[in-house]
């Protein structure tokens, strides 16, 4: 049950995210990452949003640098034919990269860099939760043993089903063009840390 959850969620999640850059310009995303950013301004107060914008912005810069798609100035200096080929190739790679589509996809990996930054600032407020949850899901089951009760492994899939989910539906709601207020971005954290506890109570160690 939870590898036909996974797979499904995870082929869904491709679909989604693939298919939003097709609807929306890229003025959309940058649009919608101006807003959350005076929203941002407004809630944490103006250098921790500035911090969280340049974060951004250095995280979309390494993933352009570590691209592994050539550019013109990337070519090796030949001369003659082999010069003629790798312009031509080169010119060919930025018709085929450098279109809407494209640019909407940076634009989007834009916001989702932006709406990941803002998900950092909440981690010092989220570990604890995170490790709270943890041991009282197997202090709950150790418990549970010491009663000689069975642990329900069709509970532990559904758990483990709804943490899948939650981290797929998490991954396409920071790639939308939506407003997501900066506590939104708390709430799947904190769900996630919740059925990860409830997961680890119903775990069912195989013999």
């Amino acid at each position: 049950m939870i590898r036909a959850v996974a797979v499904i969620s995870l082929v869904l999640l491709l679909i989604l995210v693939l298919y939003v850059p097709a609807v929306h310009p890229p003025e959309r995303f940058m649009d919608q990452m101006r807003s959350e950013h005076l929203v941002a301004v407004d809630f944490w107060g103006v250098e921790p949003a500035y911090r969280m914008l340049d974060r951004a912005v250095r995280m979309q810069s390494n993933a352009a640098e570590a691209s592994p798609l050539p550019t013109l100035r990337d070519m090796p200096k030949t001369q003659g034919i082999n010069r003629a080929v790798a312009t031509e190739m080169g010119s060919v790679s930025q018709r085929l990269f450098n279109n809407a589509y494209f640019r909407s996809v940076d634009a989007l990996l834009m916001l989702a860099s932006y709406r990941l930054s803002s998900l950092l600032k909440w981690l010092p407020w989220l570990m604890p939760l995170a490790l709270a949850a943890g041991i009282d899901g197997l202090l709950l089951r150790v418990v549970r043993s010491k009663e000689f009760l069975l642990h329900d492994p069709e509970m532990f899939a559904v758990w483990c089903s709804l943490l899948i989910i939650t981290g797929c539906a998490t991954v396409v709601a920071f790639v939308l063009p939506v407003q997501l207020h900066p506590a939104m971005l708390a709430g799947s954290p904190i769900a996630m840390t919740v059925l990860l506890g409830r997961a680890i109570t119903h775990f069912h160690r195989r013999a």
